[in-house]
């Protein structure tokens, strides 16, 4: 359950609720609103170890943060051991408190070079990778995964051991495998056995985890010592908070459509003040779904932003919006949650 703090080796967390790296969506302004709600860690996108070590700006503005958001992981990924050492090193030399390697994504431009997801394929190579970023560097280094490639090749219990080995001071294992992707529950039995495979290693849990009753199962069904929160921070940034409260027994705070309306516009202008107009505009809509689809009475609304040509326009249209039209969906799992 809960535990306020909690260690990975010598770094001590606010709590064991994390909120995970997520591509093309966990950006600054998108970490600037999770960070408002004490997560125990919050991370940057994942990068290619290749692009790092070879200075890619844009790989470099993937990890761009500010001091209030300590404390901050950064996500590698990547199948070349060699390079793993001074990628860790950047990483550390650019302030970051933790460093993790993915093996869990599942999308085929990064598993084709057996980055990724693809590294499950051939777990001795993790235990290479990730010797080499412990020998690097100071802070702590931790790992990702799935459950393993497909149903007939099932091997995190077998990664946790390597893991371990190679003196990693955590393990995240997404209850999915590769071939699965999104699609299917997630089975938490293997969250379970990993759990019983990790000798003292901490066990994080992932997968399906939407709301504050969700992560209290997972923490009852497997026994894991922490979660990581990904897709179910996408519109609700407060989630981390609803969490702790819920696991702490303290009583629900009803989040209103004001409530909502507010952290949106919040979540916009941190858009704006970080990108230029023509992105900030792509990124107003992928947000603004987010936020507004569990709404009902917002399709108009969602349209409307979608179709703007400024970003005076989606201002306007937020300013002008009878918000009083709309309400929590019964389906929106944040419309009772506590925060």
């Amino acid at each position: 359950m809960i535990r306020k703090p909690f260690l990975l080796g010598d770094l001590e967390l606010p709590s064991n609720i994390f909120c995970a790296p997520l591509a093309g969506c966990s950006d600054l302004p998108f970490r600037k609103m999770t960070s408002r709600y004490k997560p125990g860690m919050i991370y940057c996108e994942m990068v290619k170890i290749d692009a790092l070590v070879r200075h890619d700006p844009h790989t470099y503005r993937l990890l761009d943060y500010t001091r209030d958001m300590h404390p901050i992981g950064a996500q590698i990924c990547g199948s070349k051991p060699k390079l793993a050492f001074e990628a860790a090193r950047i990483i550390e030399d650019l302030g970051f408190d933790l460093i993790d390697l993915n093996c869990g994504c599942p999308v085929d431009k990064v598993t084709k070079d057996g980055s990724g997801s693809g590294l499950l394929q051939n777990p001795e190579r993790i235990g290479e990778i990730l010797t080499e970023m412990v020998r690097a560097v100071s802070i702590p280094v931790t790992v990702k995964i799935r459950a393993g490639w497909d149903d007939e090749s099932i091997n995190a219990a077998e990664i946790v051991k390597i893991a371990e080995s190679a003196g990693a001071s955590a393990l995240t294992v997404h209850g999915r495998t590769r071939e699965q992707g999104y699609k299917g529950p997630a089975n938490w039995d293997h969250v379970a056995a990993c759990k019983r495979a990790s000798s003292k290693m901490p066990i994080i849990g992932n997968g399906d985890l939407f709301d504050a009753e969700a992560v209290e199962r997972l923490f009852s069904h497997s026994g894991c010592d922490g979660v990581l929160i990904a897709r179910g921070t996408m519109g609700q940034p407060w989630i981390v908070e609803d969490i702790e409260r819920h696991l702490l027994g303290l009583p629900k705070i009803e989040r209103t459509i004001l409530d909502l309306r507010q952290v949106l516009l919040d979540h916009f202008h941190s858009i704006t003040s970080y990108q230029a107009e023509r992105q900030a505009l792509l990124d107003m809509r992928r947000v603004g779904c987010w936020y507004l689809k569990p709404c009902s009475g917002a399709k108009q609304l969602r349209m409307q932003i979608n179709q703007a040509s400024s970003l005076d326009e989606v201002f306007s249209l937020l300013d002008a919006f009878d918000w009083g039209t709309i309400r929590f969906s019964q389906d929106a799992s944040f419309a009772s949650a506590s925060f």
